[in-house]
């Protein structure tokens, strides 16, 4: 039996334009990027709800890993999301989900996802967001959306991602986390509608950006780690990579792209696209501290002050370029 939500295949799937390479960070984390690919299969805007990217901040040892609000995608698109009970085995409930015309994000094992061949892939166990949107039993096939893109899977590794088969999980290991998605609701708004409720979202996120300088919170953090990061092997330097400057940097490229998309249609706004250029040049600058941070895992000698003071203006430029507008 196969069943099947929406009508897509791999071979023929076209992401998303925030999933270029001409943008610097093409990917931010797996659930923002995969809710982004659904998004854009339904055919919304997924920018329209991603304010929440300017209020991020540090949390001490990272950055915040930052999600899609479940209340601003009701409130842009009318979808219904909520933590689910897998009771029955993810497997059961994503097929009778797709038979009611829902969908799940389920926590999978990135170690039986083909398409991160070469980082994860049959090599290291990795917990990563997907939303199945395909499921064939007898074939035991099944396609998926997964970061920047739509992908398929089949035999061993399905049955590795849901757990059944010869993957049973051993006693004592939790379920997976699991959300539905319910699409009843959904709405396709007209353009101006979707730009008022994305501006009033933009406006409750504005109050409650940090109070202080998050990104200078984090330079002083890179600055202690780098003696420990120099005697660490390289898959920390990676995982410490993807909790602090990367999840900074792509979430300044995620702000960017949302508020050059808001500003170019809220006339009178001169502040987005303004604060647009600020997220842009912290974003880039980043990805330079990642590479400098790289060297520095591999026992060269780099200079951190410069670029890190850079991110913290431009940091305080957006926020001065956008003050006006929070609530």
């Amino acid at each position: 039996m196969s069943t099947t939500l929406l009508p897509l295949t791999a071979s023929a799937y076209t992401p998303h334009e925030l999933h270029t390479d001409t943008l610097v960070w093409a990917e931010t984390n797996c659930y923002v990027d995969v809710w982004i690919e659904l998004l854009h299969s339904l055919g919304m805007q997924p920018l329209a709800s991603a304010a929440f990217s300017l209020a991020s901040d540090f949390e001490g040892d990272q950055w915040t890993f930052f999600k899609f609000p479940q209340e601003d995608l009701y409130a842009a698109y009318g979808i219904d999301v909520h933590e689910m009970n897998p009771w029955r085995g993810s497997l059961v409930h994503c097929v009778e989900q797709l038979q009611l015309g829902r969908l799940l994000t389920i926590e999978a094992d990135s170690y039986y996802l083909p398409d991160t061949q070469g980082v994860s892939y049959g090599i290291e166990h990795v917990k990563s967001t997907i939303i199945p949107n395909a499921v064939d039993l007898a074939g035991r096939r099944l396609g998926y959306f997964h970061n920047a893109g739509y992908f398929e899977l089949a035999g061993d590794d399905f049955d590795g991602v849901f757990g059944v088969g010869t993957h049973l999980p051993a006693d004592g290991v939790l379920p997976p986390y699991v959300e539905l998605i319910r699409l009843d609701g959904l709405v396709d708004r007209r353009a101006t509608e979707l730009t008022d409720i994305s501006f009033d979202l933009l406006r409750r996120h504005l109050s409650r950006t940090p109070h202080d300088n998050p990104v200078e919170r984090m330079s002083d953090r890179i600055r202690a780690d780098a003696e420990w990061i120099k005697a660490e092997p390289t898959n920390t330097f990676h995982q410490w990579a993807f909790a602090t400057v990367r999840q900074c940097g792509a979430n300044a490229g995620l702000a960017a792209e949302y508020c050059r998309w808001l500003g170019s249609r809220r006339e009178g706004k001169p502040g987005l696209l303004e604060a647009a250029e600020c997220w842009s040049e912290l974003a880039t600058t980043a990805k330079s501290v990642q590479f400098l941070m790289a060297r520095l895992s591999r026992g060269r000698t780099v200079s951190l002050d410069e670029p890190l003071a850079a991110m913290a203006g431009y940091w305080a430029s957006a926020q001065r370029a956008t003050s006006a507008l929070a609530l």
